[in-house]
């Protein structure tokens, strides 16, 4: 059983962080129609991505290394997703409209950062993005895939399913639209829904060796990592006194 907890925990190399920032309470409806650039533009950094993933592979297995260059484009290609899902149907946390761009953007309320690896195993490459992660995937497809919540549709006389997330991004805009505020809890379990399948992606993608926790980090912070302890000092010895 997974339990939620919160992100006072072991930082992992992927970190992703989100404000909450009093969306309005209309505007969901046409997000639809407002994100179509930015799909358009992911369409093909996607493509790139999964390019450019197969050029890593390669240059892990050989020289234990992520190109510095390839692995900088990737961490912008998610980043600017993530950013496209908090503004629209993944979370409708904010509406500021996503920026077009593949640099960290601090000033946007959902950010996400990943810890450049100096060295990669070259076994790991081989078998973390297709074997090692399988455990992760099943569980996300509960969260982000069809068939979990049912409802009956009265003219097709069938049932017909929808996603985990699905379902609270619904509730939070319904209650968004009536009350005017945004469910705090929901907006917490979904951000680390969120967060769990961006350091998934990022383990699969080659970019750290660290396996994911099967953790449900709720909650819009996410910890840096610890800074390194500073070195022993030793102390002075001092003189004892001939008797």
């Amino acid at each position: 059983m997974v339990e939620p907890t919160t992100s006072a925990q072991q930082p992992y190399p992927v970190r992703v962080r989100a404000v909450l920032d009093e969306p309005s309470r209309f505007l969901w409806l046409v997000k639809w129609l407002l994100i179509v650039p930015h799909l358009i533009v992911l369409i093909a950094l996607w493509a790139a991505f999964w390019v450019l993933s197969l050029v890593a592979l390669f240059a892990v297995v050989i020289t234990a290394r992520y190109p510095r260059a390839i692995f900088d484009f990737n961490v912008g290609v998610m980043r600017w997703t993530w950013r496209v899902h908090f503004y629209a149907y993944g979370v409708l946390g904010t509406d500021r409209y996503p920026p077009f761009s593949l640099g960290e953007e601090p000033d946007y309320p959902a950010t996400l950062t990943v810890d450049y690896p100096e060295h990669l195993s070259r076994g790991l490459a081989l078998v973390k993005w297709w074997l090692l992660a399988i455990p992760h995937y099943l569980i996300l497809a509960l969260f982000f895939s069809g068939g979990i919540w049912f409802t009956w549709t009265f003219s097709d006389n069938a049932w017909a399913g929808g996603s985990v997330l699905g379902l609270l991004i619904l509730i939070s805009a319904v209650v968004l639209a009536v009350t005017g505020r945004y469910p705090r809890p929901v907006f917490e379990l979904v951000v680390g829904m969120f967060r769990w399948s961006m350091r998934v992606a990022g383990y699969a993608a080659l970019m750290t060796d660290q396996y994911p926790p099967f953790r449900l980090d709720v909650g819009g912070d996410d910890p840096d990592p610890a800074p390194p302890a500073p070195p022993a000092v030793a102390e002075p010895r001092v003189p004892q006194p001939n008797p």
